[in-house]
């Protein structure tokens, strides 16, 4: 695909801090990758999610892409407008924020040759194509690093690249069913995964801090590494409640049983509200601990309470659960979300509205905070987008360029990167190597 675009629309660089519709240019600052060279040789999520992270903050990340056809992430919905438009996929456009796009035919000799030349001077390559990829297109880590000794190269795969399973194929859904978190269901129904894509995303970013280790060891020791990354061992080695269960077999050998997540199970060992409950206008979440018991006496503003149940035991009798209930239902009733979610904060005790994502967005503390930055797009427009995930620093997290066009800045990039003039690049495009 020739989208026929080399020039970048005029946006402002902008940085967390002010809310949508109300940011400053500001001068470009210092980041603190901004001296940093990624090639990115990754696509549909984790990898480009690891790259996203130090793209967002400095780094120099030239995405290379299939001539014609690109990222597949171009093609994951949702679209803007609901448009199956390579350009208009939201979660392309998310993940590939501050990147350029070079389009290179890595199966052709000349652009094999192109990218050792980009490999001479970059710091960091992050790819994640299926184990043995790069060594059939001669472009395996033994072979790079003769060309750059320092570069650390990060493989992003399903399984790692060694070991039995190596070549499996992988979705989501097999990998939340593999290391067990899926077993984490409701003991009489089916066995659930967490929603969406997080696991893809929680790989990329154990991706991105295991290369910046792997970066910073290069720059003291000048000498280049290979970070082998398995999405799989990201997940069974993390401690969102299945490392429990793993913990709790090596230590006990004995059998594991799906652990109840529903609210109605812990409700039923609580008899402070513990769970999700309706309010005058939406929804609220609660959860507090026994000892919130004094907590709860003040919010409800019946200080008869610790009279009623001031005898030892009281609290631990399930009895009381109903006449509690009932006093938290009548009280919701009468408040919203957020006005029962400040009141409740203002005492202490664990509550909180659940927002939809026009509320998230709408949201004033992070409105103050600069969580959400506006970027112009040469296709989609204005929108909306995620901003900084952590500050290190005025300035640490900028919008210096949207998502890229395919092949956007091939020509831009072999030109000053490599002395390749016009014609040269366009004879390359007609060859098809970019």
């Amino acid at each position: 695909m020739d989208v026929g675009v080399e020039a970048e629309p005029q946006i402002a660089h902008v940085v967390p801090g002010q809310s949508p519709g109300t940011r400053k240019d500001i001068e470009m600052m210092d980041q603190i990758f901004s001296d940093v060279r990624v090639l990115d040789l990754t696509w549909y999520i984790s990898g480009p999610y690891c790259t996203k992270l130090f793209a967002d903050y400095g780094a120099e990340v030239i995405k290379i892409e299939r001539p014609e056809s690109g990222d597949p992430a171009r093609r994951l919905p949702p679209f803007l407008g609901d448009d199956p438009h390579p350009e208009k996929s939201l979660v392309f456009s998310h993940l590939n924020l501050n990147k350029r796009s070079l389009t290179l035919n890595l199966k052709s000799e000349q652009g094999r040759e192109i990218f050792k030349a980009l490999v001479k001077e970059a710091h960091i390559l992050v790819e994640n194509f299926r184990p043995g990829v790069m060594a059939r297109l001669g472009l395996d880590y033994q072979t790079l690093r003769e060309i750059n000794p320092t570069l650390v190269m990060t493989s992003i795969s399903n399984f790692g690249q060694t070991g039995p399973y190596r070549d499996f194929e992988l979705s989501e859904l097999v990998l939340n069913g593999f290391h067990s978190m899926i077993h984490n269901g409701l003991p009489d129904r089916y066995p659930l995964k967490k929603g969406g894509r997080v696991c893809l995303y929680q790989g990329g970013q154990v991706a991105a801090l295991a290369t910046l280790g792997a970066f910073w060891a290069s720059e003291e020791q000048s000498l280049g590494q290979h970070v082998d990354v398995s999405l799989m061992e990201t997940q069974a080695g993390d401690v969102d409640r299945k490392n429990i269960d793993l913990l709790a077999w090596a230590y006990s050998g004995g059998p594991i049983h799906a652990i109840r997540t529903d609210y109605e199970a812990w409700r039923s060992r609580n008899v402070l509200p513990f769970g999700i409950f309706p309010s005058k206008d939406g929804f609220v979440v609660s959860l507090p601990l026994l000892n919130h018991w004094p907590r709860f006496i003040e919010l409800m503003d019946r200080p008869d309470l610790e009279a009623v149940f001031q005898q030892e035991g009281n609290l631990f009798d399930l009895d009381i659960k109903g006449e509690m209930d009932v006093m938290w239902y009548e009280w919701l009733a009468s408040r919203t979300s957020r006005q029962a979610m400040e009141e409740s904060q203002n005492k202490k005790f664990f509550v909180t509205a659940l927002q939809s994502p026009k509320e998230v967005v709408e949201d004033p503390h992070f409105k103050e905070r600069g969580m959400w930055v506006e970027v112009e797009h040469p296709v989609t427009g204005r929108q909306l987008y995620p901003g900084a995930p952590l500050e290190v620093g005025p300035g640490s997290w900028q919008v210096r360029r949207p998502a890229p066009l395919l092949g956007q800045h091939t020509a831009e990039i072999l030109g000053e990167r490599l002395g390749y003039s016009s014609a040269e690049v366009d004879r390359l495009r007609a060859a098809g190597v970019v």
